[in-house]
């Protein structure tokens, strides 16, 4: 893990309280709509960023959970490899949205956070399930 990122991800909420006063820079993104229907096709790997707490209200069938206070220790298992689409998703977008611009900076190329994340999920009545309850690719 570089210290760049170790130490953006850090700051990350200094960074995220700031944003609302910074010009915002055009980061990869998918709808919602679009992230989970790349989801459920298979086509992506989506990772749930909230913590864990707040994975207990409930998550996306299939998705990783990495926790945003352990990406910085835990990086080596984000795929980095173009052909693996990764989508990163939170509560509203902000948090994945910071990460995704922390890993883009370290040389990931294949990662977009989702807009509206799993708030809007929720709101819209869509599928989640308890992380106990979660099953998620088999384990090599």
């Amino acid at each position: 893990m570089s210290t760049s990122l170790k130490l953006f991800l850090s700051g990350i909420t200094i960074v995220l309280g700031l944003q609302a006063c910074s010009p915002e820079v055009a980061l990869p993104n998918v709808s919602l709509e679009q992230a989970r229907a790349e989801h459920e096709a298979g086509k992506v790997l989506m990772i749930d960023i909230r913590e864990t707490q707040e994975h207990a209200t409930g998550v996306a069938q299939g998705v990783v959970l990495l926790p945003m206070s352990q990406v910085a220790q835990r990086v080596a298992e984000i795929p980095k490899q173009a052909d693996q689409p990764v989508l990163l998703i939170c509560n509203t977008q902000n948090r994945s949205r910071a990460v995704t611009e922390a890993l883009l900076e370290q040389g990931f190329t294949n990662i977009r956070y989702v807009n509206g994340g799993m708030s809007e999920w929720a709101k819209r009545g869509w599928p989640m399930v308890k992380p106990q309850d979660l099953v998620g690719p088999p384990k090599s």
